[in-house]
């Protein structure tokens, strides 16, 4: 069974890929993207890449790729392809904001680019699933109406970034091309994602509260937030890639929407205690946010900010997220055996 991953050799999608062929030796997969694969892609899939062909590409023009995928029986699509102009964590990065520099190529990318895909999978008689990869970018900065409930799918959608409102536009296309051409398609929102391979790229270059925190401990940094307070839904790739999975795979599905991520918040302060049990001298000072160097809002606790419901997933598949600490120790180790060289090498 073949998959195409398009934006895959980026964060989140790289690790969809490797988990894919993991899983089961006979797989293959397909990537699209505009950018080929790096130093730390070609590592990460080494053991693998007999079984991956790499076409570098851009999504909007199909003239580029359409001839060269007909070519590969593809049989499912997940399309990650994405512009993701998110900028937060130092009081630096937060005063910008990267979606005023090129606004009409967010648009056209997240959204055209998924009509595009759309266009090649519903002429193809061997595509039997269509995911798209969206985000929790769609959901209010708050609800549910009742305090402590987790965010579900139905309602609360009210994007107020390009981002997010690229990501519901194309939900929403995706579940019209579902209806006209009879394919079985279905969006993911995903919480606040790290993990292995989450690291700069041309289309995405932002570090959850987790990813900063396990690097800053390792590297015997003074970790500075502005509060211990402020909360997110923390989700580790390798646990997002077997949601993914799980959904392709899943016999039957009732909806067109799921979300995915650790069905619960965690405080920056949770966070630094997980990293402070491996990195038991680690330092840490809660601090303005002008000197601060990890700073996120402390009205921020609900809407998408929040816990994710994953009733739906729970419902349709046997997935289930691992408990925060253990995702969090289990990146910090993979940090330490497969960052070090590539640190070195690359001034990561």
């Amino acid at each position: 069974m073949t998959l195409l991953v398009t934006g895959g050799t980026g964060f989140v999608m790289s690790v969809l890929v490797r988990e894919w062929l993991d899983h089961d030796p006979q797989a293959r997969a397909v990537i699209l993207d505009r950018s080929g694969l790096d130093t730390m892609a070609e590592r990460y899939f080494a053991a693998v890449r007999d079984r991956l062909t790499v076409i570098t590409a851009d999504i909007l023009d199909s003239n580029q790729w359409s001839r060269e995928l007909d070519d590969h029986d593809i049989s499912l699509i997940v399309h990650g392809a994405t512009i993701t102009p998110i900028s937060r964590g130092s009081a630096t990065e937060a005063r910008r904001q990267p979606e005023a520099e090129d606004p009409a190529r967010i648009m056209d990318v997240n959204l055209m680019g998924t009509v595009n895909v759309l266009e090649w999978a519903r002429s193809r008689d061997t595509v039997k699933r269509f995911l798209y990869v969206s985000s929790g970018a769609i959901y209010r900065h708050h609800g549910p109406d009742w305090a402590g409930e987790p965010l579900p799918e139905d309602g609360y959608v009210a994007p107020l970034t390009l981002y997010g409102i690229s990501k519901f536009a194309s939900e929403m296309v995706v579940n019209r091309y579902a209806d006209l051409f009879g394919l079985s398609a279905l969006s993911v929102r995903l919480s606040s994602v790290y993990g292995p391979m989450d690291r700069a790229t041309t289309s995405r270059n932002f570090r959850h509260v987790p990813n900063r925190v396990a690097h800053m401990a390792l590297a015997g940094e003074v970790i500075r937030p502005n509060s211990l307070e402020p909360v997110g839904d923390y989700a580790h790739s390798v646990d997002v890639a077997k949601a993914i999975i799980a959904l392709l795979t899943a016999p039957c599905l009732r909806y067109r929407h799921y979300n995915i991520g650790s069905g619960v918040t965690s405080t920056i302060g949770d966070v630094i205690t997980w990293a402070k049990e491996k990195i038991p001298g680690l330092r840490v000072e809660v601090s303005p946010s002008e000197t601060a160097n990890m700073i996120q809002g402390t009205e921020l606790k609900d809407g998408m900010w929040g816990a994710y419901d994953l009733a739906r997933i729970e419902r349709d598949t046997a997935w289930r997220p691992r408990s925060g600490k253990e995702a969090f120790h289990d990146y910090m180790d993979w940090i330490v055996a497969n960052e070090s060289d590539a640190a070195a090498g690359e001034g990561l």
